[in-house]
């Protein structure tokens, strides 16, 4: 009968120890102490009313006093189960917390990493944002006064003679640039006639002058920037080329291109901003042939520059042809002169020779001719034991 009991519990108290196993893998550490003290209890309790029915099944008949002692037995031998369960599962609940302890030590290490990287983050961005926010607030700024630039412009240039002196002051620049000189390069309001006055005239080879006009119109192109419907845009426009046209036609109605006055067969007209010049060949693209047809060469900075560096190899070219004749002259002159030294040196060579021939003359054979009478004379005296003038010797 013990051996039953105690099959019997041993069972209870294996199936026990597996559904805790089981029940364990999917829990925490914390819950699983909680719900394994639980459930100990509850299957004490139950466990000891299943074996205290059992055995009053069993053992009815025997004495309280026998029941009393098999129970306390039994009671013992739980006791002693559950403690060595509970022992077992408290060592593995220490595994398990030392595990837990771990993980939670990496998580803290990555955590504190991913936090370090995440300030590096917000720094960067705060500093990031700064300078963007200290770029758009120049942006603005730089944008304003543009805006105000473009406003002051725009008034200025709705005066015909500002818009004058405008094209004028941009001539200049461009005329700086090229490296042109004002009286040597280029004369600046230059009378011409008595129906015109070029702006400047550009001084050319062999006395050649070519004019250019500055004043072009663009009252109606500063309207047209300034409509806000498109059909007062297109009326502004079609004004603007009607004004260009007109511009072409008084320029070549007056003196700026005068044969007498050893002008060229062109005249420049000067626009004095590039997106003027490109809004005429983009809604006006036969504009410019019109005007070449004329004798009109309409300008802008950049062309203006690219004329006046032809111009500048036009004049370099001639000044480098009348050098270049100059010293043609006095390479002429030099070889004359030259000629004429050598031919003084041959005479002088001649005379040189004839010279050393006398001289070689005089030491030689005039040398002999006149000492032979001389050793004669000594002869006779050294003969006759004379003396000669001058000759103190005593015998």
């Amino acid at each position: 009968m013990h051996e039953l009991l105690y099959g019997l519990i041993g069972f209870a108290v294996g199936g026990f120890v597996v559904w805790l196993w089981m029940h364990r893998q999917q829990k925490s550490a914390a819950e699983m102490a909680r719900e394994l003290f639980q459930h100990a209890q509850s299957e004490k309790q139950q466990e000891m009313e299943q074996l205290l029915n059992r055995i009053r099944d069993a053992f009815g008949s025997l004495s309280m006093e026998t029941l009393k002692k098999s129970t306390d037995e039994l009671l013992k031998m739980a006791d002693k189960v559950l403690g060595d369960q509970t022992k077992m599962n408290a060592e593995q609940l220490d595994h398990k917390k030392e595990l837990i302890d771990q993980t939670l030590k990496s998580m803290q290490s990555e955590l504190t990493r991913v936090e370090e990287i995440i300030h590096k983050i917000e720094k960067e961005r705060k500093q990031s944002y700064g300078e963007l926010a200290n770029q758009l607030r120049e942006s603005v700024e730089q944008t304003r006064r543009l805006q105000q630039v473009t406003n002051e412009l725009n008034t200025a240039l709705s005066n015909s003679q500002v818009r004058g002196q405008w094209g004028e002051r941009m001539a200049e620049d461009v005329l700086r640039l090229a490296g042109f000189i004002e009286g040597i390069n280029y004369l600046k309001q230059h009378a011409q006639g008595e129906s015109g006055r070029p702006d400047f005239t550009f001084l050319l080879p062999h006395n050649l002058k070519v004019n250019m006009d500055v004043k072009f119109p663009l009252k109606s192109y500063l309207d047209y920037l300034q409509a806000e419907s498109e059909s007062e845009r297109n009326q502004y426009k079609a004004q603007f080329i009607r004004d260009v046209r007109k511009r072409i036609k008084e320029v070549t109605t007056r003196d700026y291109i005068d044969p007498k006055s050893n002008t060229v067969d062109y005249v420049i007209v000067f626009i004095p901003n590039e997106q003027v010049y490109a809004f005429i060949n983009e809604n006006e693209p036969g504009l410019l042939d019109d005007a070449l047809r004329n004798k009109v060469i309409l300008s802008s900075p950049i062309t203006l520059y690219a004329i006046l560096a032809i111009i500048r190899q036009a004049v370099d070219n001639f000044n480098l042809e009348q050098t270049a004749a100059e010293i043609i002259g006095l390479l002429g002159e030099f070889n004359k002169q030259w000629n004429l030294f050598k031919e003084g040196m041959v005479k002088m060579g001649k005379r040189i020779e004839d010279a050393q021939s006398e001289y070689h003359k005089l030491i030689t054979t005039r040398s002999n001719q006149l000492e032979r009478p001389l050793r004669k004379i000594e002869d006779i005296r050294s003969r006759s034991q004379l003396s000669l003038p001058g000759n103190t010797n005593e015998k």
